[in-house]
């Protein structure tokens, strides 16, 4: 089994992804692009103690940005919209929310 730390990378927060939160008890997370539904709900329970109902994951493509006369690229990432059971909080958004 690989390392939760590993497989969740950070929480996305955002305006839209706090709003999530409050109202629907959905949290966004940036997760390795390698890691599946299952890996990334036993990653979530683990960490915050939480008991997860859903995972929603979307791969999201790279921007070009360019600096100069120097076209490249974002990095490519995975977002993870995890559904919580009611009564769960996870304590990296409470302290955004009040």
């Amino acid at each position: 089994m690989r390392n939760p730390h590993d497989i969740i990378i950070r929480p996305l927060v955002t305006e839209k992804a706090v709003n999530l939160a409050q109202e629907q008890n959905k949290y966004v997370f940036f997760v390795d692009r390698s890691a599946n539904k299952i890996e990334i709900r036993n990653a979530i329970e683990e960490l915050f103690n939480v008991k997860v109902l859903a995972v929603n994951t979307m791969n999201v493509k790279g921007k070009k940005k360019r600096v100069g006369r120097y076209e490249g690229l974002t990095p490519m990432r995975k977002k993870a919209i995890v559904t919580l059971n009611e009564g769960d909080k996870i304590d990296v958004f409470e302290e955004l929310l009040s």
